[in-house]
């Protein structure tokens, strides 16, 4: 194990799967040569080159719509948006494209596409850059949504998520790209759709996803000072959600929070 950084494990998980399969690619707003907004994407220009680590015009509708058309047609690309508060302007290409064209083709068409960036409020953010959407996208039919609350996590389940075969929504803190965490030198995949017990407990039960994680897991640190065991839910994934955990958990304790 080595400590890195949430942005640091997501660019391992990128970097391991591009060297995989030359069918992945990374398009966005300034993925290349500034090598991401938020430095995500650090150095894989010079690995990859200008053909699979791809700058784009502001046009979130357009390339978004380029990227699914090249997964309809073999193609895994990895699509990030600078902030979820910008997919707005591709949402009909992300709703009524890639979530269904698999039903639409009658299953001749599947989309292995991920959209990747930051989601809900950061530092000095106005109000269209702070908006949380996971909601949003997981009551959509067709589409997986995954919210990581620490690098493990996430370096694990955005792996899964580009070699899934269908469209998936991978949402990032803004506010957690600093973060450090123990990461493993070896390769590993976390499911999609499996909630982890991050804390096991008898008295109640607490589940969250993404950042909240943090407040979670001090909420259940307090409550053990007070002698309330709380069993902690880290749902990874917003759709599917995995509700077997979380009942077989308040069947339990039966409190949910």
């Amino acid at each position: 194990m080595r400590e890195i950084q949430f942005r640091e494990a997501l660019r391992e998980a990128m970097s391991e799967e591009m060297r995989n399969d030359d069918k992945i690619y990374l398009m966005g707003e300034e993925v290349a040569e500034y090598n991401g907004a938020y430095k995500v994407s650090q150095g894989m220009l010079d690995e990859f080159s200008a053909k699979r680590v791809i700058d784009t015009p502001i046009s979130e509708c357009g390339f978004a719509g380029i990227g699914i058309g090249s997964a309809m047609n073999g193609l895994k690309p990895i699509i990030e948006f600078m902030t979820f508060n910008f997919s707005l302007v591709a949402i009909d290409q992300i709703i009524n494209g890639a979530a269904k064209i698999m039903s639409m083709s009658g299953g001749q068409f599947s989309v292995p596409i991920v959209f990747r960036g930051p989601t809900g409020n950061a530092g000095m953010l106005s109000s269209q850059h702070s908006q949380c959407f996971e909601s949003w996208y997981a009551n959509c039919p067709g589409l997986k949504v995954v919210v990581p609350s620490n690098p493990y996590d996430a370096k694990g389940l955005l792996k899964s998520s580009i070699i899934d075969p269908d469209p998936v929504i991978f949402m990032e803190s803004e506010l957690m790209y600093g973060d450090k965490g123990e990461v493993p030198e070896e390769t590993y995949y976390i499911p999609l759709g499996k909630a982890n017990v991050t804390k096991e407990g008898s008295d109640v039960t607490l589940v969250g996803f993404g950042k909240i994680m943090k407040v979670v897991n001090a909420a259940a640190a307090e409550l053990e000072k007070e002698g309330i065991h709380a069993e902690v839910i880290d749902l990874r994934t917003v759709r599917p959600i995995d509700y077997d955990t979380v009942i077989a958990s308040v069947k339990k304790t039966n409190r949910l929070v």
